[in-house]
């Protein structure tokens, strides 16, 4: 470990490249399937296997779903493309090349906007956007000697998101990376999921002196499965870095690979060592043009985005920024928010329900909003019976919501009825019970008129208790405390 002082002599420089497999059902320049999880070497061609006399041909959704995310992202937009052969030699590989875009990147600029735990907001600038197509996939078998290929990947359709080196601690890429997901999961281009490599990450990490002018060596590190692996992996190669540099050693410019176990990097590769790709235009397919008309309809279609929900919630419903950013997580939870709210003007109420049982039961259960079985009308419906006093919200959250869970069609209404739970407000009902309370807790009563006036709460809870949770608390804790003044 570097103690902090020595750490606050530097400062970290990163750069991410993030590659998000496009949720195509066709692969990029051939009609093979794209569906994950096939058995190996079934999802293949004589087009994705580059074999003689083959020529791939651009699936043009491909493109659509690019441009998508350069718009989300702020990019310019490239017009004139144009595909380039990136050659090197890899068992998974199958033509010994890739098709990818190297001198013509189809989104050029733009940033991603990303919120820090204590608040602070600034923009990572990228640098570019560009398509190409995925490898296969080397098997390593545990207990076997021989490593086994799987070609299904290969030729499956990514956009590679390439960052300015503008990030500067790995708080800062693990939110970018969240920002990332975030964005193609609201565009509806990827499913972000780390875990079955639809959206892997490289980090380029670097450690300068405080106050220089020019960026230290950058090392590239690989093979990181999850968020916070990526954290922990620039976290260590950024102290290793130092601790080098303490001691007077020279940064080697070279790829490591990230050990989950031990939460360590290992040297793959040097600089020296890397490839030549020779890159140069692919023969095999012709340049594509982007109208000014083909723009302006994807940019039509384009649906509502995280930052425009979190400002419009902020703004128009009067939602604090927590509440804003819990419900702008996914794309179904800010829907479904937005749904309630087109049926009942508590907008807070509504946002304290998804927060709290809603995600709890989501949570629970293992699903996703879109998979909720209460509509939300009927959500709307049952809040805005809580603002007009027919029910309290300890009631409608602990008997009528899982009630209603399983009978998603049945009114709230008419659910408060049929489980006898409609609220009380009647004084000439509840006053009976507040004496009751108070003549069997005459020490207690005692207590709480010397002072102790926590125990209203006590008394509360024995009054909703007796009432069978029917008792309006605001009404029942107004009788309350006049009797006990």
């Amino acid at each position: 470990m570097v103690d902090k002082e020595i750490r606050d002599k530097y400062t970290i420089v990163v750069g991410l490249e993030v590659h998000a497999q496009l949720l195509t059902n066709s692969k990029i320049f051939a009609t093979d399937s794209t569906q994950y999880g096939e058995a190996p070497n079934t999802n293949i061609s004589a087009i994705t296997l580059g074999h003689p006399g083959t020529l791939p041909k651009l699936n043009k959704k491909v493109v659509v779903y690019a441009i998508k995310m350069g718009l989300a992202c702020g990019c310019e937009i490239s017009r004139y493309n144009i595909f380039d052969r990136k050659n090197y030699f890899y068992p998974d590989l199958p033509k010994g090349y890739q098709i990818t875009q190297d001198k013509t990147p189809i989104c050029l600029g733009g940033g991603i906007p990303i919120k820090l735990g204590n608040g602070v907001r600034k923009t990572i600038k990228l640098n570019r956007i560009h398509l190409e197509e995925d490898a296969g996939k080397s098997m390593h078998l545990e207990g076997q000697t021989e490593t086994l290929v799987d070609f299904n990947r290969a030729g499956v359709p990514l956009v590679e998101i390439v960052t300015e080196p503008d990030i500067r601690s790995s708080e800062e890429a693990y939110a970018v990376l969240t920002e990332i997901r975030k964005l193609v999961k609201y565009l509806e281009i990827c499913d972000g999921n780390m875990e079955e490599g639809s959206l892997r990450c490289d980090a380029n990490v670097s450690v300068m002196r405080k106050g220089a002018q020019e960026y230290g060596k950058k090392v590239e590190v690989k093979n990181m499965n999850s968020f916070r692996n990526v954290q922990r992996a620039i976290d260590h190669e950024a102290e290793r870095q130092i601790l080098l540099l303490e001691k007077g050693h020279a940064i080697l410019s070279e790829t490591r690979t990230f050990d989950a176990d031990t939460g360590t990097t290992a040297a793959i590769r040097t600089k020296e060592e890397l490839n030549d790709y020779r890159y140069f235009p692919e023969p095999d397919l012709c340049p594509f043009v982007v109208s000014d008309q083909w723009l302006e309809e994807i940019s039509a279609a384009m649906p509502s985005l995280p930052q425009e929900l979190y400002q419009k919630f902020v703004e128009r419903y009067e939602l604090p920024e927590y509440d804003a950013e819990v419900l702008t997580d996914t794309k179904e939870i800010a829907a479904y928010f937005e749904a309630i709210c087109l049926q009942t003007q508590h907008y807070k109420s509504a946002s304290n329900w998804i927060m709290g049982p809603v995600k709890s039961f989501l949570n629970e259960s293992g699903i996703t909003m879109d998979q909720f079985p209460i509509s939300p009308d009927r959500l709307a419906e049952l809040i805005d019976l809580v603002a007009a006093d027919k029910v309290s919200f300890a009631i409608a959250s602990q008997k009528v919501f899982p009630y209603l869970l399983q009978h998603p069609q049945m009114p709230a209404a008419q659910a408060i009825e049929k489980l006898n739970l409609k609220q009380d407000s009647n004084t000439d009902n509840i006053k009976p019970l507040i004496a009751e309370v108070l003549a069997d807790f005459p020490q207690k009563v005692q207590e709480y008129r010397q002072g102790k006036k926590g125990l209203l709460g006590m008394f509360m809870g024995e009054v909703m208790k007796r009432s069978k949770g029917k008792a309006n608390p605001k009404i029942a804790n107004e009788l309350l405390r006049k009797e006990l003044s």
